[in-house]
């Protein structure tokens, strides 16, 4: 039900990229918080701040339900043209690399100077 996604409420994490470009620890802070601070998380966003080497995650959730544990991982996709009109490639690596996880509660992409393009997914993990 979709009143179940709605949210007002955001905490923001900022931090580097870990050596193979995910999110790494701050990743595990991200889960943390929602843990330690009893929310139930609704989404993420994700950019990648390249002139700083630092990315940002906020996390949107409610405190008017039951917290639940969470879990956000990053997935290499590739270089994938993403300036044209046809995202056929970047869809099929998405929903590759989706069918690797289970209850995905929210998703996010995040591309490096590269050109590596990255899927962050938040999963419930109960």
């Amino acid at each position: 039900m979709i009143a179940g996604q709605v949210h007002d409420r955001f905490k923001v994490f900022m931090g580097p990229l870990a050596l193979d470009r995910t999110l790494g620890p701050l990743a595990d802070e991200v889960a943390a918080f929602a843990a330690r601070e009893g929310v139930a998380a609704k989404s993420i966003g994700v950019e990648f701040l390249e002139g700083l080497g630092q990315v940002v995650v906020s996390l949107g959730y409610s405190t008017s339900e039951a917290p639940y544990p969470i879990r956000l991982h990053t997935t290499l996709l590739g270089k994938i043209d993403v300036f044209g009109k046809d995202f056929t490639a970047l869809e099929a690596a998405m929903g590759a690399a989706a069918a690797e996880k289970n209850n995905i509660i929210c998703h996010e992409l995040y591309l490096t100077g590269s050109g590596d393009i990255f899927l962050v997914v938040m999963t419930h993990e109960a």
